[in-house]
């Protein structure tokens, strides 16, 4: 006779998977170098503006220009929408990450905001003589650090912690979103670094955080599971028959 011991049930809930910490040293170094470039285009931000502004408008790119800056962001809105799926659907842990990413995007966009609102830098469209292929934005719709490019680097950097191998598509996608708002008229070169560099830092330190912070709790609130069953024989009491003991000598 036997017995089996049951291990406990295994839960249905999806642990997320380990925290990537080794994107940390890329990700500072990547913010290192978007604000030194920011801080050393300031000086020039109005000649340089004048140039880039002033050139594109006058070139047939001016429309693609336009489109790119206004619309461009749309497309890495979608990028991270179809990862968002896919990894719903074959892979939850990473999907858990996108998610915690996701918090870093937002955090980082808030942040961009405050930063607007407390700085309250003119719009280069409305303080240097040049003509821009989109027209300058409300007054009071401040220009440092730019928004799109805060977000643009922000969902970037989602995609690219949960699937790394996308730097191709979304890396060119958000350089040329940044890119195109000054080339159109409506930001400085470092209001675009100063955006891009927010959201590397700010996306990256708060998605591991939330991420970690996740799998912290639910390991604590589901951990996991024993391994299957096992029998157990258990050691039989009886004597051994005389012809037994006679044959095994015991």
């Amino acid at each position: 006779m036997s017995t089996t011991r049951h291990a406990p049930a295994r839960s249905a809930v999806s642990v997320p998977g380990p925290v990537p910490w080794s994107v940390l040293p890329f990700s500072l170094g990547t913010f290192l170098v978007l604000a030194a470039v920011a801080t050393l285009t300031w000086p020039a931000r109005e000649r340089l503006f004048e140039v880039v502004a002033g050139a594109t408008a006058a070139s047939p790119l001016a429309g693609l220009a336009g489109l790119v800056a206004d619309k461009g962001l749309l497309l890495l809105v979608g990028v991270t929408a179809c990862l968002a799926l896919v990894t719903w659907r074959r892979d939850r842990p990473a999907f858990w990450l996108l998610a915690a990413a996701g918090a870093g995007t937002v955090t980082a966009y808030a942040t961009s905001e405050a930063v607007k609102v407390l700085v309250a830098e003119e719009r280069p469209c409305r303080t240097v003589d040049v003509a821009t292929v989109l027209d300058c934005p409300v007054p009071g719709d401040w220009s440092w650090p730019s928004n799109h490019a805060t977000i643009a680097g922000a969902l970037a950097v989602a995609c690219l912690l949960v699937a790394p191998r996308l730097w191709p598509a979304v890396v060119p996608l958000a350089l040329a979103v940044a890119g195109a708002r000054v080339a159109a008229g409506v930001h400085y070169v470092h209001d675009v670094a100063s955006g891009l560099a927010l959201a590397v830092l700010l996306t990256v330190l708060v998605s591991l955080a939330v991420h970690a912070a996740g799998r912290r709790l639910v390991s604590r609130r589901w951990p996991t599971p024993a391994g299957p069953a096992t029998p157990v024989t258990p050691r039989s009491t009886a004597r051994p028959s005389r012809a037994a003991r006679r044959t095994t000598g015991r």
